[in-house]
């Protein structure tokens, strides 16, 4: 750990018989601690003074541990970045503007023209246009591969692969990877593997002990929790992948707002109870779901009947607020009549904020390897709200869209 942050161990106490949720709370950063302040304060800043030539000179030798321009963060950031290292148990973090900007600057760390990288076929659909418009338009090779292939992923190498990109569960339709069967691979080919977690968040599953280089967040989701912060992050398992990291960073000009980091690490202390409520709320939800005679299944591999539940409960803590509902249908009339007149669930992008959202996924979304799913697939993140309040609402919204299928039934026959 760099000297400008700070493990949340006192004496004696061995660090990793810590659960996640004290590392939550008394994360911090030392200078925070030393003034007696709980919350890092905010630390803005462009232009850094030195005391003399000499350490005006040499400032970029702490280009990875300390602070020497506003551009490559301040305590504020250092501070966030440690807590979210401990979270993930890994080497070191960067932090970036995004969600987006993290999955784009992981892949800029580690591939050049002439390379090759392995997507799995179920990422964020701005991953996908990422690698289609900028990666291949730079001269790098992509190909996509089913969530399913585990170890079978070693026959899909080349001399030239030097990238694996995972996300698990998938993006809208939550397929399950086996992560330890395809880091294995990975890591006796020499290859760099990065994974999107921000659906689980490092709270639930931990990529880095089970493998991977790179642990992506989309801090903007479950991490702030407020729906008012766009932030990213990228945990590094080694030294040599985070100094990686934090270059490509600075080459590309990376920066962070200090109240974002702020923000982020203060919602970070109640991370472990917002998701609890998340969870209950999603079950309670899926379990009315399921209910409905328009409802052809649910998306959501916490459920015994996911196809992906044995690897989720193997190595997952728990499961986030977020899943899919797939209907037998639904046309554009009754997408406005189930959709516009909602009161809890607001349509919106993104998710992992405190409130409700569901969200049309249709047309369905670009697959490369694996078929996509026939019907109306909607998206559903289950917010803090009571959960009576939100079954209402949508006991509500399929009694509209019944309404209208009677009326048209009516009128057909008559």
């Amino acid at each position: 750990m760099n000297d400008h942050r700070s493990r949340v161990t006192g004496p004696g106490q061995d660090e990793d018989a810590l659960s996640a949720r004290t590392r939550l709370i008394h994360s911090g950063s030392s200078s925070a601690k030393a003034a007696g302040l709980l919350n890092p304060p905010v630390h803005r800043a462009s232009t850094i003074v030195y005391e003399t030539v000499e350490d005006y000179i040499g400032r970029h030798s702490r280009l990875y541990d300390g602070v020497i321009y506003g551009l490559y963060g301040t305590e504020t950031a250092f501070a966030l970045a440690g807590a979210i290292t401990e979270l993930e148990r890994g080497y070191d973090t960067v932090v970036t503007s995004s969600g987006t900007a993290a999955i784009s600057l992981s892949f800029s760390a580690f591939l050049k023209a002439g390379d090759h990288a392995l997507i799995i076929d179920t990422v964020y659909r701005s991953t996908r246009r990422f690698c289609d418009e900028v990666l291949a338009g730079y001269g790098i090779e992509i190909s996509y591969f089913e969530p399913e292939i585990g170890g079978g992923i070693a026959d899909l190498i080349r001399p030239n692969t030097r990238v694996i990109f995972l996300e698990s569960p998938g993006s809208l339709t939550f397929e399950m990877a086996d992560i330890p069967a395809i880091t294995a691979v990975a890591r006796a080919n020499g290859i760099v593997t990065m994974l999107d977690n921000t659906w689980a968040t490092p709270l639930f599953f931990r990529p880095i002990e089970h493998g991977v280089d790179v642990s992506i967040s989309a801090a903007t989701k479950y991490l702030s929790g407020h729906s008012d912060v766009m932030l990213g992050t990228m945990a590094a398992s080694n030294e040599e992948v985070f100094k990686k990291l934090k270059d490509a960073a600075a080459r590309w000009g990376n920066c962070v707002s200090a109240d974002d980091c702020y923000l982020v690490h203060r919602g970070l202390r109640t991370l472990d109870v917002r998701l609890e409520r998340h969870q209950q709320n999603a079950m309670t939800l899926i379990e009315w779901f399921q209910e409905q005679p328009e409802v052809d299944h649910i998306l959501y591999p916490a459920l015994p009947s996911d196809p992906g539940h044995a690897i989720w409960k193997r190595d997952f803590d728990g499961a986030s607020g977020l899943f899919g509902v797939l209907l037998d249908g639904m046309s554009g009339p009754e997408s406005s009549a189930f959709f516009n007149h909602l009161s809890h669930f607001k349509l919106g992008a993104s998710w992992g904020g405190f409130e409700s959202l569901m969200v049309p996924a249709w047309p369905a979304p670009v697959r490369s390897c694996i078929p996509v799913p026939e019907g109306a697939l909607i998206r559903v993140h289950a917010g803090l709200e009571a959960t009576e309040d939100l079954v209402a609402d949508l006991e509500a919204a399929f009694g509209r869209l019944r309404h209208g299928r009677d009326a048209r039934a009516g009128h057909g026959g008559g």
